[in-house]
């Protein structure tokens, strides 16, 4: 019996770990939804109650971070203020790729994610196109998001986004292609209130990340499949000598 009790225990476990995946993985998907058709009290209603976004290397924190993130900037710029989906503007965010890793109390969680965007303005709304901005482009990147289990409003536990990190890797004008193009988005320079739309904190010099066409590694939240939690390029070339 005792060995029956500690197989149903280990089964109870990973179909715990199974539907925190099922779970986070569902979030971030949703999150994509929610900002593809510019919905941000949707998207503030995904977060901790202490959650964060980084993005272009500034933090914005808690709700009033992320809706001035979400709603003021990206409302006002992609949608005049107004909510939902707008006559002629394309802003689709497709979620793919993810690797998630649920810590074993099962309280936290680390996602990695890629993004693809398409955005632009069909040629019948061209006068609403903002400043600064091609009319066609695409933009790609990489979340490497902090997840954790919080009570909502029943009081039930759920998953909710803690920090979410979006690492922007390249944009490019449709017509010319990234290998023409310099990333339109720039690194933070001011925080708020001073620029009514900046992040709450900058980054650290040695975490800001320099857009397009600038590269560098984004470390992974995950351990290697095969190697575990230890790789080391040399233990890629012990294994590859065997």
């Amino acid at each position: 019996m005792s060995n029956v009790e500690a197989r149903l225990d280990s089964l109870e476990r990973r179909v715990a770990e199974l539907e925190d995946i099922h779970a986070i993985r569902r979030l971030h998907m949703a999150y994509g939804y929610y900002i593809d058709y510019n919905r941000p009290e949707e998207v503030a209603g995904l977060f901790a109650r202490d959650g964060a976004v980084v993005f272009l290397s500034g933090e914005y924190r808690g709700y009033e971070g992320v809706m001035r993130l979400y709603g003021t900037w990206f409302q006002n710029l992609f949608t005049g203020g107004q909510r939902g989906p707008v006559e002629g503007l394309l802003l689709d965010h497709f979620q793919m790729q993810d690797v998630i890793t649920v810590a074993p109390d099962r309280l936290t969680a680390k996602g990695r994610f890629r993004a693809l965007l398409a955005g632009g303005w069909h040629d019948a709304v061209q006068d609403k196109l903002p400043e600064s901005m091609p009319q066609q482009f695409w933009e790609a990147g990489l979340y490497e998001n902090d997840y954790v289990r919080e009570a909502n409003a029943a009081g039930e536990l759920v998953w909710k986004i803690k920090r979410l990190d979006y690492m922007m890797q390249w944009q490019a004008d449709y017509e010319g292609g990234w290998a023409h193009t310099v990333a339109h988005l720039q690194p933070a320079q001011v925080c708020y209130p001073e620029n009514p739309i900046g992040p709450d904190v900058i980054l650290p010099d040695r975490e800001v990340r320099q857009t397009w066409p600038h590269r560098q590694e984004v470390p992974m939240s995950f351990a290697h499949p095969v190697l575990a939690q230890a790789f080391a390029v040399g233990d890629f070339t012990r294994l590859k000598n065997r």
